[in-house]
């Protein structure tokens, strides 16, 4: 799904070759660094840098990989991701899986005036407190956040910011291919994006990596208009690529009066329900 020779050839054609002091001219055809100019540049040599962007080169040494980070530009999460990838073939993660502790749900249950929802690598919800459900529209477990951003909320709706979700999206994948490479459930859910989704696809073929662990998040709700909301990822202790993610408004801002209305609309709708259940067993 992802490799080190992959992500380099991307890296590279992504350097402006003035940035790292090497003069252009118009008959300059190549986008980015040359092969040969990375190699100069990180003090390898020609053959050995080929053969790292052919797969065929042996576990580069940390020596090699600072080298390339520097000259390719990256930043700390790329360098990371770079780091990984060339782990892989001395130890490959193995996936988390199995039930979630009671514990940890309890403790989402305690978060009542904020949607919060457990998350795994591949963006399964796997549980999710009241206004989680009642924010997405639907019950958790069952949400999986990439394939809703792109396959059923494509024309924008939930999601304000649609175009920087995508590529938050897009760049939490690769790194979790990068950590998990022989997930089968996560090669699915990427075959499924790439088959149903062409803004996928380009954002896949680009090979950006991102972790978010923080920041913005706005919705436009059906039911109380628009939530500007502040994400925040916890990782779980002993929980391999899980995350607590809560969703919080700011005190007194409207989006805290939303979240209000929204929670007593959910109120409402379950008496609703509760109401013609009892009529229809009277």
């Amino acid at each position: 799904m992802d490799d080190l020779a992959g992500f380099l050839r991307t890296r590279r054609s992504r350097v402006d070759p003035a940035a790292v002091g090497i003069p252009t001219d118009s008959r300059r055809r190549v986008q980015g660094l040359r092969r040969e100019e990375v190699a100069h540049l990180s003090g390898v040599s020609v053959d050995y840098y080929v053969r790292l962007e052919q797969g065929r080169a042996r576990q580069p040494s940390e020596q090699v990989l600072d080298a390339l980070a520097g000259v390719l530009g990256l930043d700390g999460t790329e360098r990371e991701h770079l780091y990984r990838l060339a782990r892989q073939r001395r130890r490959r993660a193995k996936a988390p899986g199995g039930r979630l502790r009671p514990e940890l749900l309890r403790v989402l249950g305690l978060v009542a005036d904020a949607p919060a929802l457990i998350m795994d690598h591949r963006l399964d919800a796997l549980a999710g407190n009241r206004l989680a459900g009642l924010l997405f529209g639907r019950p958790m477990p069952g949400l999986n956040v990439a394939r809703h951003l792109f396959l059923e909320e494509a024309e924008h709706g939930l999601y304000a910011d649609w175009d920087e979700c995508t590529m938050d999206v897009v760049g939490h994948l690769r790194l979790a291919v990068g950590e998990f490479p022989d997930d089968p459930g996560l090669a699915s859910l990427i075959g499924e994006l790439a088959m149903g989704s062409e803004r996928f696809r380009r954002l896949w073929a680009r090979a950006d990596v991102r972790a978010r662990t923080h920041g913005r998040k706005a919705y436009r709700h059906p039911l109380v208009g628009l939530l500007e909301l502040h994400q925040e990822n916890f990782a779980l202790p002993n929980e391999s690529g899980r995350e607590l993610v809560v969703l919080s408004a700011a005190p007194d801002s409207p989006s805290a009066d939303a979240l209000r209305l929204l929670a007593a609309l959910g109120s409402d709708s379950a008496e609703d329900r509760s109401t013609a259940r009892a009529r229809a067993q009277g």
